[in-house]
């Protein structure tokens, strides 16, 4: 009596119809073969167990998904796995995720198990608002038309009191930075409570833009519980604020997707950090790749997401940061583009290596370079600003830098050094 069916779930001459969400996958089979391997994968991830079963209803076998490619790929093997719209609940990417990077990770036949990339048709794509404001939108209501947009954390992340975060806050903008970033851990402390941050930011923002003329913002972390988000952007909107930044790996998709719908009655676009995306991004053989998280971060609507630098601190080689970007500044039906952001380990030297590589459509942040600056975080400010202005001009930052005692200072201490 036959007892598993996983080799049901593979068929190399299928071919998907347009209203099929098509995922691709890398694996390494554990002591089965790469046919049966990937059978499992669309067994778990689609309506399949163990064994067969006594009866299926219609349905179920209309919905079974179907490995139609497999091929070879270095120690394991890629394949795509064609999904029936019938198993995903109309614009839930929780349920998406839970299905297709679900317990499919978990089986034993498997020793390596990566996502690579996902494909979702305009039937299932027409569900997801997307960007409220994306790339356009945000450049419009900065006033910031043909240059990256500037922003730096207060670094250290975490120590400041209200009154020195403000103090700060008034340096960096004045020195020309655009956005003011929490980092992805500071949100309401004993020290900084979030309540008092927000009506003291905002003030010093006023200030600052009336001085300068120039419009500036503040990504305000307001990650936590759901509720209490909702609570924080609500008074970040009082407040006269335009953003909100969320950390949406820790948060997760169901805190994000009704965090979309909250800042879009607030009018307030959102930021996206990664925090805790190595986790599952960073090894090559297993979990699921920035790609696949920026672009279901993109259905569901932030208007800018950190993706890397390549010249920084953090992992990520060129060509997969590059693939990412294209895709988040793209054309996508009905889904606007979306800023990546750049940070990690930058500074004024790296400023021209950066933009060449990424383009101008990037939001350039630097802590550490800005505030690490021998003479404060105003002059940070400008050394950062003065060498995206000569990347941008397509000047030499040494010849920039005649005219800029901060720039000057900035590649005295770092040169073009690349942070490890």
């Amino acid at each position: 009596m036959k007892v598993e069916w996983y080799l049901d779930f593979v068929d190399l001459n299928y071919e998907p119809g347009r209203d099929e969400l098509i995922v691709e996958y890398y694996f390494e089979p554990n002591g089965v073969s790469p046919e049966e391997a990937a059978g499992r994968i669309a067994s778990e991830s689609s309506i399949g167990t163990w064994t067969t079963l006594w009866k299926l209803p219609e349905m179920a076998k209309r919905s079974m998904a179907k490995v139609f490619y497999l091929e070879k790929h270095g120690e394991g093997y890629i394949a795509k796995i064609a999904y029936p719209l019938t198993l995903f609940e109309e614009g839930s990417l929780v349920q998406l995720f839970s299905a297709i990077a679900g317990n499919v990770f978990g089986m034993k036949a498997l020793k390596n198990l990566r996502l690579l990339d996902f494909h979702p048709p305009y039937e299932y794509l027409r569900h997801f608002k997307g960007p409220q404001f994306g790339v356009k939108g945000i450049r419009e209501f900065m006033g910031i038309k043909d240059r990256p947009l500037t922003a730096t954390v207060p670094k250290p992340k975490m120590g400041w009191s209200v009154e020195e975060y403000a103090e700060i806050a008034y340096e960096l903008w004045s020195g020309g930075i655009d956005l003011l970033k929490d980092d992805e851990n500071f949100t309401s402390f004993p020290f900084n409570r979030f309540e008092e941050r927000v009506k003291k930011l905002y003030r010093v923002r006023d200030r600052v833009e009336a001085e300068t003329g120039e419009t500036k913002e503040y990504l305000i972390n307001i990650t936590g519980p759901v509720n209490v988000m909702e609570k924080r952007a609500e008074l970040v909107a009082n407040e006269g604020g335009q953003y909100v930044m969320i950390d949406i790996v820790v948060a997760g998709w169901s805190a994000l997707q009704y965090m979309r719908e909250v800042t879009e009655d607030l009018g307030l676009a959102i930021h996206a950090h990664r925090a805790m995306h190595a986790a599952f991004t960073r090894n090559p053989k297993h979990g699921i790749t920035m790609f696949a998280l920026a672009k279901a971060a993109r259905m569901i609507g932030v208007d800018q997401i950190h993706t890397g630098t390549a010249v920084g601190k953090m992992a990520g080689d060129y060509e997969e940061i590059k693939k990412i970007n294209d895709f988040l500044l793209s054309k996508w039906e009905h889904i606007r583009p979306v800023f990546p952001v750049a940070s990690g380990g930058l500074h004024p030297g790296l400023m021209p290596e950066l933009i060449r590589l990424f383009g101008k459509d990037l939001v350039i942040q630097a802590g550490g370079g800005v505030m690490g600056h021998p003479d404060g975080p105003r002059a940070g400010a400008k050394a950062l600003r003065d060498a995206i202005d000569a990347a941008i001009e397509g000047l030499d930052l040494e010849e920039k830098a005649k005219s800029s005692p901060e720039l000057k200072k900035a590649l005295d201490k770092w040169g073009y050094l690349k942070p490890k």
